[in-house]
């Protein structure tokens, strides 16, 4: 219903005319007073109370201010609007709560020239302002169109009555048709004081017709949203009445629901699971063929097989990654030691995921033509190294630093290209391949994704996988990989690839330029050490069931395990070798606690305290304990004497003393030691020298060995299993040998017979150029009988001219000399930039020499000539100078 009110206009004239000057003013929530028009207020707080029962009781004429802010109780001068409405009170209901119900009509516009008072209640000297009608044609025709868009606007409305319309088109006052328009449309409080405040006629009608524009369009919008949805409502109850009818004749020809109740479960999946439109249309389509099979057609169970996987795959599941750079950085430190190229880059990697997720960068990717965001910027990370450096465990410390799911695959002996893409449906028995199977089994579309053994795909007449891998592992191609089993796209660009291997040499070069290679190389004896006590001792105490306070591994015991029983780059035989010892200590504690159990009670303490006392060590150096939860070393000192008391008290809370395992007691677990290293008694006699190597597996020392014999002259012998390369540079030993004879102080008849190179361990295949030097090396020691010093190593490849030459793998080549304890390297001078890249430890406990010739090599390499038999009359001190070897040029 409109309100009420007075088209009297003598009578509000008036009342115009005896407002006074002040007015107490009773400010209004939400709403906005308008002259001429009648409306009721509910009035509560005690201060307008007063106000009102004070003007009731005189002339009745307050001020209406709307509030600026709602939420104030009792709002300041400075928190109402300036303008406002003069307004007369008509009515006084009083409440049983004490409330007031006022019926009140608006007289005419003011504006508050100064405030009087703030208490009991408000009140303000104010300044009457009558609208300015100007009776223009512009008026005129804002009026028309006012009285248009109502017209409009309550046809739109089904609550407003048909004899409000008619009475709104009669009115000919335009101030009357505007604000009886603004009281009864839903118009914003601030449009509604804006409105208030204008002066000109005009100008109220101008914003009042864009108010109601604006609402015409908002109502009619909705109105078609109302009849599409019961458009749609009413196809469903059609749809709902059809399949209730084919319901009941399934039911009259003896077929169950069952099917109908399985291709409804799949269309709600299927609209649930979130898949793209492309899987979707496809879904539906496979979907509405399986509605109309039956069961018994073996297609039904093909289609079924199909759907299961597309809604079952995370098509918008994917887990939130944790972009706290100092807590992954912890994460990683937990579980590995060292590796610290590869904690850098996976940091690097969460740094540029966060900096493009809190600046928006991902928001304005690049689109594809069928307009899915390619980003571009997807990791594929290639760790390689030898095998026990922790490759494959380290993706799980990434995934667990990133907060994502972990899934693996091994990609070694794989000679199927199906087995990546997976075979198309038209084969019996056809499944995904096995990317799309482990993103299933990860449950969301971001894990951290590790690509194990890359370096061992093969190929043959199936097809080549490391081809199908290329799609997989190119970022701005995998974001629609498609698999030939699910034949729609599947974005694989939030996977995080990680690829392990051993060598790049064998990965194909295109795949190989997807990748970014990470190089993880062996450990060093003090890496080892402090592998074992963090992170394999706990590991393998906990594997065995054993508690730290039964067995101590002391530091040399660790050393001889390193040195005597292993000959690794990682640390994989170091812990199975560590798990035997615990094993056998973990039958010492079963078999010891079932004795106790069996023996009395008088029996079994005096038994506890006689292998306690078998037990206790002699001396009281400190001892290391490893503690599985932190991993540190503790030095625990041995216990002082004790009193009777005291000891029985140890012999209830630890029954039997820690079993510490030193040197001897390795040696009685793991036997006799496996590895030794002999250089100084290969060594020892001249034709022999120590060289370095590098296999997949880690460095390698190897020794080569030359020998002469009668026969024809110039005929060389190669053994050991040498590739083309190896006896190539075996070749040009001999010719710079034979080339230089005067210069290396050997006669013309020296090579005159035959030579014979041998590289020992002969099952193992060699190739290669950096023996070069090591040859050239042992043919001089043979040919001038001085011994090569047995604390030397070499490695780099020789010229015909005498130069050496810079080789690779350098740095796993050097651990594997300080692993067998050697303590010299010569070098190529141009590898002297890859020193940097070895440990500290390393180089400050090595001795690099750097050489760009032969003679270089051979000054350093041989020791001096020993003098003859019979010229037995030096001194000690001259024999002395003798073996000492020559002052090193070290660079």
């Amino acid at each position: 219903m409109l309100p009420w009110f007075n088209t009297q206009e003598q009578n509000i004239d008036d009342l115009i005319r005896r407002i006074p000057e002040e007015l107490p003013i009773l400010p209004l929530r939400n709403t906005v007073a308008f002259p001429y028009i009648v409306m009721p207020l509910a009035v509560g707080i005690p201060r307008s109370v007063r106000l009102i029962e004070d003007v009731d009781r005189s002339n009745r004429v307050i001020g209406l201010v709307t509030m600026k802010d709602p939420t104030v109780e009792v709002p300041a001068t400075s928190q109402v609007y300036q303008v406002g409405t003069a307004a007369i009170i008509h009515r006084v209901m009083r409440s049983d709560d004490g409330t007031l119900t006022v019926f009140i009509q608006g007289l005419e516009r003011f504006r508050v020239v100064a405030w009087t008072a703030e208490e009991p209640y408000l009140k303000a000297r104010v300044r009457l302002t009558p609208d300015i009608v100007e009776g223009s044609v512009i008026e005129e025709a804002l009026r028309r169109s006012l009285l248009d868009v109502a017209a409009r606007l309550a046809e739109l409305i089904p609550q407003f009555p048909e004899e409000a319309i008619r009475f709104i088109q009669q009115l000919e006052d335009p101030r009357l048709l505007v604000y009886l328009l603004a009281s009864n449309m839903r118009i914003d409080m601030a449009e509604a004081q804006q409105l208030l405040e204008a002066d000109r006629m005009a100008q109220k009608m101008e914003l009042l017709v864009k108010v109601l524009t604006h609402e015409v369009e908002v109502r009619e919008i909705g109105q078609q949203i109302q009849e599409k949805a019961k458009e749609e409502i009413e196809k469903t109850q059609r749809e709902y009445y059809l399949r209730q009818q084919m319901d009941a004749i399934r039911k009259e020809l003896g077929e169950g629901d069952d099917g109908r109740r399985e291709v409804e479960e799949y269309r709600q999946k299927i609209a649930e699971c979130g898949m793209t439109e492309e899987a979707k249309e496809e879904a539906e389509r496979e979907l509405a063929r399986l509605e109309k099979m039956p069961p018994q057609a073996a297609e039904y169970w093909v289609i079924k097989t199909y759907l299961d996987w597309l809604v079952a795959l995370p098509w918008k599941t994917s887990t939130e990654d944790h972009l706290e750079i100092s807590d992954a950085r912890a994460v990683l430190d937990e579980d590995h030691y060292d590796l610290e190229d590869v904690k850098e880059r996976i940091l690097e990697f969460l740094a540029v995921r966060k900096l493009r997720q809190e600046r928006g960068f991902d928001e304005t990717a690049e689109s594809d033509l069928q307009g899915r965001k390619v980003e571009g910027s997807g990791a594929i990370l290639s760790l390689v190294g030898p095998p026990g450096v922790g490759k494959t465990s380290l993706g799980q410390s990434i995934a667990r630093a990133l907060g994502r799911k972990f899934t693996r695959m091994s990609l070694g002996g794989m000679h199927d290209e199906a087995e990546i893409r997976g075979h198309r449906r038209t084969y019996i028995g056809a499944m995904p391949g096995r990317i799309m199977q482990a993103i299933k089994r990860a449950g969301v579309k971001n894990p951290v994704f590790m690509l194990d053994e890359v370096d061992k795909i093969g190929a043959d007449w199936r097809g080549d996988p490391s081809s199908a891998l290329l799609e997989v592992l190119d970022p701005q191609q995998n974001h629609a990989f498609r698999d030939h089993y699910l034949d729609v796209d599947f974005d694989l660009s939030q996977v995080l690839f990680i690829c392990t291997g051993n060598t790049t040499a064998t990965i194909p070069a295109p795949l190989l330029d997807r990748m970014e290679i990470i190089e993880i190389d062996g450990y060093t004896e003090y890496d080892k050490l402090h592998i074992a006590h963090q992170y394999l001792i706990p590991r393998q105490l906990k594997m065995n069931g054993l508690l730290p306070d039964e067995i101590v591994f002391t530091e040399p015991a660790v050393r001889a395990i390193i040195r005597d029983f292993t000959r690794e780059a990682g640390v994989r035989q170091l812990e199975r070798e560590i798990g035997k010892i615990c094993r056998k200590v973990a039958t010492q504690v079963a078999e010891a606690k079932e004795e106790r159990r069996m023996a009395s009670p008088g029996e079994a303490e005096a038994g506890d305290v006689e292998m306690a006392a078998e037990a206790a060590p002699v001396e009281t150096e400190a001892v290391v304990a490893v503690t599985p939860e932190a991993g540190s070393e503790v030095s625990t000192p041995a216990p002082p004497e004790a009193s009777a008391s005291e000891a029985e008290t140890a012999v209830v809370t630890a029954p039997v003393e820690p079993i510490e395992i030193t040197p001897e007691k390795v040696r009685e677990y793991l036997g006799k030691p496996r590895y030794r290293f002999e250089a100084a008694l290969r060594t020892e006699r001249p034709g022999v020298a120590t060289g370095l190597a590098w296999t997949p597996t880690g460095g390698e020392v190897l020794f080569v060995e030359a020998a002469a014999m009668p026969g024809q002259d110039g005929n060389l012998i190669l053994t050991g299993h040498l590739g083309d390369v190896m006896r190539e540079s075996a070749r040009i030993a001999l010719s710079y040998v034979e080339s230089h004879l005067k210069e290396l102080g050997l006669g013309d008849n020296c090579c005159k017979g035959q030579i014979h190179l041998h590289v020992p361990a002969g099952a193992v295949p060699k190739d290669g150029p950096s023996a070069g030097v090591t040859m050239v090396t042992a043919l001089v020691s043979l040919l001038t009988g001085r011994p090569v010093y047995p604390d030397l190593g070499m490695t780099g490849e020789v010229t015909l001219q005498g130069q050496v030459l810079p080789i690779g793998g350098l740095k796993l080549k050097v651990m594997a000399a300080h692993r067998a304890g050697l303590k010299r390297i010569l070098l190529p001078k141009l590898n002297d930039v890859d020193l940097d890249d070895l440990p500290e430890k390393v180089r400050n406990e090595m001795e690099f020499i750097l050489v760009e010739d032969v003679n270089e090599v051979l000054q350093h390499a041989l020791k001096p000539k020993e003098p003859e038999p019979e010229a037995q009359v030096t001194t000690a001190a001259a024999t002395t100078e003798a073996e000492t070897p020559p002052p090193l040029e070290s660079e």
